[in-house]
């Protein structure tokens, strides 16, 4: 089963705009939804499922909206969560920015786009590019006798037009991996995962199929390849687009497709395996009586020294009461942020192997009260271009289309700090 009715609420909890897809659940039912919220919040057991009576709420907040779905029986919970997540890509592909005014300002077409989306209480079509073909944010005329489905929607093939031209045929590929780290202030990693994404800009004409060979473990040990282990990776917990042939990656792990036109994301992954922090992080924190403190804070590459580092922040939260700054950096520059009680060190470049400091210097009413509060973790965030901590490789990108035209493939890897990489400091 799926979702009953879906509901877009203002941040006080009344309706917007809403679409009854299967008429079993009644339609005041949502008025208990805002009540049963700050209920839950109030009482610390705020959940993303509400229950009222024999009416479930699945729900999620964005920007000034609340979006809920609503059924009577025993939903699947996933499916409609990540209907939600998608609805909220659809609009936000259409009006740019979704928040309340914008669905003021666009009812016909947020109806339309409901309308389209879900049928009966069961995800359809989903795609904003296929959408896109017919729910317009144009005015139309009406003309009878004239109406057509998009041959895209009836299509095998449902996420690609047909007729596709481009003077250049060209695919570009990111290979873009998160790294995950928690370490402790003794140094010790306490949690360390990867997660990596394959995203595609495909400028192709015709319907072309591709077929992307990565360095893939259960691939080189299927082929006979398995000797040279060090240079393939075991990948975990795999997503895929829905262009993907998933029954062709069960047989033999070949990764083929006919993509969508334009930015998409082929597939995910994720590595528990464990990494070393790329910017290793030291603080040491000097108190001088009742008055004032000193942080200094050492950061060191421990990446490759043909890679950099670029768009370097560490956070490092200071006292909530102290004041009067004063910074001094071996590069780059830092900057108190009196409202986070942080203080970020911004590096532009940072090579592998190299070694900077910086010291700040604060004044500082009371050293106990910092006791109390204790002391969050210093974060870091970061780019490496050209790099992958996994060492994942696209080995191959192979694009066959009927008219035999020649395409390029461009390849770029990149690592960035995951949201969860913290430093105890």
């Amino acid at each position: 089963m799926s979702a009953s009715a879906v509901f877009i609420l203002d941040m006080k909890g009344k309706p917007l705009i809403c679409r009854n897809y299967k008429g079993d659940v009644s339609m005041t039912e949502i008025d208990h939804f805002m009540p049963l919220l700050m209920q839950k919040e109030e009482e610390g057991a705020l959940t993303p499922l509400l229950t009222h009576g024999r009416v479930h709420f699945l729900w999620i907040k964005y920007s000034n909206l609340y979006l809920v779905a609503t059924t009577l029986k025993n939903a699947n919970a996933s499916l409609v969560y990540s209907f939600l997540y998608k609805a909220v890509e659809v609009f936000s592909e259409y009006f740019k920015e979704l928040e309340e005014e914008s669905i003021r300002d666009n009812f016909v077409i947020v109806y339309e786009l409901l309308d389209e989306l879900m049928d009966f209480g069961f995800p359809q079509t989903t795609d904003s590019k296929i959408l896109q073909e017919y729910i317009t944010q144009q005015g139309n005329k009406l003309e009878t006798g004239k109406s057509r489905v998009p041959p895209t929607v009836t299509n095998a093939v449902s996420w690609r037009s047909e007729g596709i031209k481009y003077k250049k045929n060209e695919v570009f590929i990111d290979v873009i991996e998160s790294v995950n780290l928690l370490v402790n202030a003794n140094g010790s990693v306490l949690l360390s995962e990867i997660v990596g994404t394959i995203k595609l800009k495909v400028f192709l004409s015709g319907m072309p199929e591709l077929r992307l060979g990565l360095n893939d473990r259960v691939l080189f040990e299927l082929t006979g390849l398995s000797g040279n282990k060090n240079k393939s990776v075991e990948l975990e917990d795999v997503k895929f687009h829905q262009c993907v042939r998933l029954s062709r990656f069960d047989n033999d792990r070949t990764i083929s497709f006919i993509p969508p036109d334009g930015d998409f994301e082929l597939m995910s992954y994720r590595l528990n395996t464990q990494v070393k922090p790329l910017i290793w992080i030291e603080s040491v924190i000097e108190k001088f009586s009742h008055s004032r403190v000193e942080i200094m804070v050492k950061a060191k590459g421990q990446f490759k020294k043909q890679s950099v580092a670029n768009s370097v922040e560490i956070a490092v939260p200071v006292p909530s009461d102290a004041d009067s700054p004063r910074f001094k950096t071996s590069v780059g520059s830092a900057k108190y942020l009196p409202e986070k009680n942080v203080v970020i060190w911004n590096i532009k470049s940072f090579p592998g192997g190299k070694e900077y400091l910086m010291r700040a210097h604060f004044g500082l009413p009371s050293v106990e009260k910092e006791e109390v509060e204790g002391r969050p973790p210093i974060s870091v965030k970061f780019e490496i271009p050209y790099f992958t901590v996994s060492g994942i490789q696209v080995r191959y990108m192979k694009i066959i289309e009927k008219s035999g035209y020649q395409a390029l493939p461009w390849v770029r890897y990149i690592t960035q700090s995951g949201g969860k990489r913290v430093l105890g400091g």
